[in-house]
């Protein structure tokens, strides 16, 4: 296994906000308390948190209920977070087909390897994973994609029926695509294996909450990771004092949004979530749906329905497990829960986060450290080999499929024939160099027209060089093969790996103990992205 990095800014789509957080933190300090990689941070976020040790206490039973069943490792970080000093370092995702893209493994084990350096430094910490079962939006999760043993990409899509705004966690799967699974992995060296255990996990009847909770504990149990759903019904009730406090100071809470909103723009950022005055924080669980709704001075509406604070208070006494809080107030919500020194997240979430720092400020007082989970690109052998073959980069991968062809076929014309044309090029190079010179002496206008016409010749030169590599390429089919491959594999559907594969099909090529390589590859307090060639 080797690992090597490549800048983030060198990724495609990666935003302005992002690459300021992780590599010139001072621009962003305004938005965040605290520097991500910096020890001292973890020490200020530590000393911050004061957690009441009955609702510790609720807390740990709460989870115990959620870990039935668990390994030894889960059960042995419970128990240390029983106790009033431990803290947590936690991380979370959408409840997606197959754990969704990769990155969901990348959070764990980033959080799994920072609890245990906090531990090690002497602030005992426990990773935990926050199932995201509230969101609604089927179409994010209901499907997953893996490769087979050539690369092709394949895309698995789940059978469910939702009602409009159901919480995913909810939805029930009627159809998991295991089919397509199956023959996908066949032909992979663990394929079997790897494709028994997500079926296994995302049976046919299960809500898509237990599918990716029964797949992580399968995959985690043995690193200590703590899983926790939002929407269990004690959880719910230990979040209620955080509703309360957004339903009764929504007016502040909104003004210092939406001014959130404009110090981001005024910084040349953009808001992750779009403010207005009418925006609520929280949703309310109507029949089994998140029913959205809208603010007012008067109070809430809801389908219609005027809501008054005073009754909303009233409902959420007896009923917590009817309100969820929005993208801004989840955090917020689950930090209230835990006892949180960092949060592991990626970009789009450091960006909510961004927003949702006036929310921690006024309703706990306190923020956990944000800190970046670690990325990869993973390689296998051919890849490696094929990137050593053609003298490749990641960045000529990434560039697109032509942009590949192209730089691959450069290295497939005769070598007489790329020594013939560099020869041409340094030739005339150092003809209109000498001509240059002696047109500045007689007459610097005709010079200066000189230098037009030499970005016409090296035009010239550059696209009958560029047709010769084509021809090779053209007369090389396994090159266009392996072009097909690296992209297959770096950037597939225009995506990078890590949004877009699931681990299944890593697993099923490289076999479980993958995760602890990944794992042992982790370097926090490096922010670059990986390439991991295994």
């Amino acid at each position: 296994m080797t690992c090597r990095c490549i800048r983030h800014t060198e990724l495609p789509h990666t935003s302005k906000l992002f690459a300021d957080f992780i590599y010139d933190f001072d621009r962003v300090r305004k938005f965040y308390p605290y520097p991500p990689y910096a020890a001292e941070s973890f020490a200020a976020a530590a000393g911050a948190i004061r957690m009441d040790p009955r609702r510790r206490a609720q807390l740990v039973e709460a989870l115990a209920e959620e870990n039935q069943n668990a390994g030894e490792a889960v059960l042995n970080n419970l128990d240390r977070l029983s106790r009033l000093d431990t803290l947590a370092v936690a991380t979370g995702q959408q409840a997606g087909l197959y754990t969704g893209p990769i990155y969901t493994i990348y959070k764990a084990l980033t959080a799994v390897r920072l609890a245990a350096d906090l531990t090690e430094r002497g602030t005992p910490a426990v990773p935990i994973f926050w199932l995201a079962t509230e969101d609604h939006d089927l179409a994010e999760v209901n499907h997953s994609w893996v490769f087979d043993v050539s690369g092709q990409p394949v895309r698995l899509q789940a059978s469910a029926t939702a009602q409009p705004n159901q919480p995913v966690g909810t939805i029930r799967l009627t159809g998991n695509d295991g089919g397509k699974l199956r023959e996908a992995l066949a032909a992979l060296p663990f394929g079997g294996e790897v494709a028994e255990l997500a079926l296994e996990a995302y049976a046919d009847g299960v809500t898509f909450a237990e599918g990716f909770k029964r797949l992580l504990a399968r995959l985690l149990s043995r690193y200590g990771v703590l899983l926790l759903d939002p929407q269990s019904p004690a959880l719910r009730r230990l979040a209620a004092p955080v509703i309360a406090r957004a339903i009764r100071e929504a007016p502040d809470l909104t003004a210092a949004l939406l001014e959130r909103g404009k110090d981001l723009e005024t910084a040349g950022y953009h808001a992750q979530v779009h403010m207005e005055e009418k925006t609520s924080l929280f949703f309310l669980i109507e029949n089994g749906t998140r029913t959205h709704l809208t603010r007012s001075s008067q109070g809430y509406t809801e389908n219609g329905n005027l809501l008054t604070p005073e009754q909303l208070l009233v409902r959420l006494d007896g009923n917590p497990e009817d309100f969820s809080p929005n993208a801004l107030l989840r955090p917020v919500v689950q930090d209230y829960l835990l006892p949180t020194v960092a949060y592991i997240g990626g970009p789009a979430e450091l960006a909510y986060l961004a927003q949702a720092e006036v929310l921690y400020r006024r309703v706990l007082g306190r923020m956990p450290v944000a800190a970046p989970r670690a990325g990869f690109t993973i390689l296998d052998a051919r890849a490696e080999k094929l990137m050593k073959r053609y003298g490749l980069d990641l960045g000529d991968v990434l560039h697109g499929p032509a942009a590949l062809e192209q730089r691959i076929a450069l290295t497939l014309a005769p070598p007489e024939l790329q020594a013939a044309f560099h020869a041409a090029t340094q030739e005339v190079e150092s003809a209109l160099d000498g001509l240059g010179a002696k047109l500045s002496a007689f007459d610097p206008t005709l010079a200066a027209a000189l230098e037009n016409s030499r970005r016409k010749i090296r035009y010239q030169l550059a696209k009958i060089q560029g047709k010769a590599a084509r021809e090779a390429m053209r007369r090389t089919e396994r090159a266009r093969s392996d072009a097909a491959y690296l992209i297959n594999l770096i950037l597939p559907e225009k995506t990078l790996q890590e949004r877009l594969y699931s681990v299944l099909p890593f697993l099923a090529r490289h076999g479980l103990g993958l995760l602890d390589d990944i794992a042992k590859a982790i370097q926090f307090g490096c922010p670059d992205h990986q390439i991991l060639s295994v």
